[in-house]
């Protein structure tokens, strides 16, 4: 048996150095620069988000009292107010301070052009450069008028724009800035009109759009990482515990048990391999079954009634994993919702509200009815969520167990609910509807969600009620599973489970669950729901709206399918080329996964192979019927030759 320190020495070459810094991570995933009405996360730096969270040219800082704050930023020594911050677009609008503060005549010492970095940032259009000259010689005729200034370093200011066809020698300074063109052009300078358009303009200011590896976050955040930047300001990606970077996917996080073999043989030297990658593997299989597998089902002991206040529930927590959900008294969570003010969304078991941390975080908390029931939603959502850590679940960070007050806390996910997204029927409450190649990468990350909760350790979690509305977004369109308020942890050697009544919402519910004859009910229901729902995304309507009549309308299933035999006769290439392959993908993985018998569905592991795997490999499945199913051939893909 090799030596600890042989092991040691030998693990500095199998794993790289990971950039997963705790307080980076934290900071740098939950922490924004707040000032006045600006709050922006990366690529900025400032306030009290950490150097490295930012790029060094993007270091904002906070100037004034609380009420009166600014936020600036230092662009090739010239000082600039930021007046806006638009994330999805990019883009920064900045006016220089020394013109706002003390007008044309008074630039600041010495003076800066207003020269934009373009390694950083590009103009945004609709601008134009104009100069201002100080003092220049009244031999330069062809300059025009001059603008007399009072009280200041220089007698007069000329301006002059692209469009002038001037040459200006010998004046004693000049400064050159952006400025919205606009009516600009259509001014005669001589008119009063000329300078009070100048003033607004100077007061308004003008854009620029920062350059960012959008690519490279968006994997970052997805796989759980923060996003950051290193000495180079190259985007970095900080990982939580748990996790790290691999020299194969620096903007990735992760595990290291989830690593594959032939990844690890490309990082083992010959002689090393077999020694230490048998270490490594015993060391990370006994980990992750003590920190899956600790400990006796918290939900037997919450319906048991072992567990009556927070301190029984926290102090069984802790024997999943670390870090634990934090304990919050019924005060606290009145005192981090503003006693709650700002209602994000209503649920079947509950009310959801905006809240903020001591530390500035944002957080979703739910108010759970305490006439619903026993309290069984919340022992559920404890017992099953305190046993996960994965991307593409919501992150409990905290509970309140008060006598009948009952309130969970949970990570803030800035674009609320899939639901808001899909619909194309203008809804009250829908922003706008996704590009399919976004839809599709969610419904790729749900399905890796629900194969985690599956796939469990000797317990699977079945969530029971899978819909858009349960699934939540947050700022990079991540989405991640929510609302564990009807899961069951069962055994995984069962193969159905015993159910007293049916559980989910109406339109995702699998016919097992209400009609025995179809099989029993088992994690393959999680998989019928999840099937609707994505065939709800392609189709850009619901399955059953219960706000709209849908009796004159043909079934759901079998409306989705005449899209399917429409594109039956395009030629295929086996990749996914354009967004009608996208939804012929799509609407063939939904369709195997409502199939009405259990063993007909595809497995969630099934159903990632079949999204992530060509196109022209999937089987087409059987035609859909509202009623007297015919039993289907469990054929998901087509056998190569």
């Amino acid at each position: 048996m090799p030596s600890l320190p042989f092991l040691l020495f030998s693990l500095l070459f199998l794993f790289p150095v990971s950039h997963s810094i705790p307080e980076y991570f934290e900071n740098c995933r939950y922490i924004k620069f707040e000032c006045g009405e600006i709050s922006i996360g990366y690529p900025f730096s400032g306030g009290l988000r950490e150097s490295e969270c930012g790029h060094t040219g993007l270091e904002l800082q906070c100037d004034g009292d609380t009420d009166t704050a600014t936020a600036t930023i230092e662009i090739h020594g010239v000082k600039y107010k930021v007046m806006d911050i638009q994330q999805k677009r990019q883009t920064l609008r900045i006016a220089r301070e020394d013109f706002l503060k003390d007008s044309l005549c008074r630039p600041q010492t010495p003076i800066q052009d207003s020269i934009i970095d373009l390694e950083l940032f590009d103009l945004a259009p609709g601008y134009s450069n104009v100069t201002l000259f100080y003092d220049c010689p009244s031999s330069s005729s062809s300059v025009p008028s001059s603008l007399a200034c009072n009280g200041s370093d220089y007698h007069n200011v000329s301006i002059i724009t692209v469009i002038d066809d001037f040459r200006v020698e010998g004046c004693s300074a000049n400064v050159t800035f952006p400025i919205s063109w606009g009516r600009f052009s259509f001014y005669d300078r001589e008119d009063p009109d000329f300078l009070q358009f100048l003033r607004e303009a100077l007061e308004t200011g003008f854009e620029v759009k920062w350059k960012e590896d959008t690519q490279a976050c968006r994997s970052c955040t997805a796989s759980g990482g923060a996003c950051g930047f290193n000495i180079n300001n190259q985007t970095s990606c900080f990982c939580p515990f748990g996790f790290q970077n691999w020299i194969e996917s620096p903007n990735q996080c992760l595990r290291p048990v989830a690593e594959s073999k032939s990844k690890l043989k490309q990082n083992l030297f010959i002689g090393l391999a077999v020694a230490v990658t048998i270490a490594i593997v015993l060391v990370s299989a006994v980990y992750f079954l003590v920190l899956r597998c600790k400990g006796k089902s918290l939900s037997d002991h919450l319906c048991q009634g072992k567990i009556k206040d927070n301190a029984g529930i926290e102090s069984f927590i802790k024997k999943f994993g670390s870090p634990a959900p934090r304990r919050y008294s019924y005060r606290e969570i009145k005192k981090m919702t503003n006693k709650f003010d700002n209602k994000l969304g209503q649920g079947g078991y509950g009310t959801v509200y905006k809240g903020k941390l001591s530390e500035g975080r944002l957080v979703a908390v739910k108010i759970l009815d305490g006439s619903k029931g026993n309290g069984e939603d919340f022992m559920n959502e404890v017992a099953s969520i305190s046993r996960t850590s994965h991307v593409n679940i919501v992150t409990l960070l905290g509970f309140c167990f008060e006598k009948s007050k009952r309130a969970l806390v949970y990570e803030f996910m800035s674009h609320g609910s899939l639901d808001r997204f899909i619909y194309d029927r203008d809804l009250h409450h829908q922003i706008c509807r996704l590009e399919l190649k976004t839809l599709y990468d969610i419904t790729l990350d749900i399905a890796r969600g629900l194969e985690y909760l599956h796939q469990g350790c000797n317990k699977r979690i079945l969530h029971f009620d899978i819909k858009p509305h349960n699934i939540l977004l947050d700022e990079n369109f991540c989405p991640k599973i929510s609302d564990f308020g009807l899961s069951k942890l069962c055994e995984r050697k069962e193969s159905a489970i015993s159910m007293t009544c049916a559980r989910g919402t109406i339109g995702y519910i699998a016919p097992e669950m209400v009609c025995r004859s179809f099989g029993g009910v088992s994690y393959k229901s999680d998989v019928y729901s999840y099937g609707m729902m994505v065939l709800e995304i392609v189709g850009g309507r619901k399955n059953v709206d219960v706000e709209v009549s849908q009796t004159s309308e043909v079934y759901f299933p079998s409306w989705i399918y005449k899209h399917l035999d429409r594109s039956m006769n395009r030629d295929l290439s086996g990749e996914i080329i354009d967004e009608e392959d996208i939804k012929r993908k799509l609407i063939i993985v939904g369709l195997w996964c409502i199939q009405s018998y259990p063993s007909d569905r595809p497995s969630m592991a099934e159903v990632l192979e079949m999204l992530q795997g060509d196109l022209q490999s999937l089987v087409i499945p059987p035609r859909p019927f509202a009623s007297s199913p015919v039993r289907s051939p469990k054929t998901y893909t087509k056998t190569s030759s």
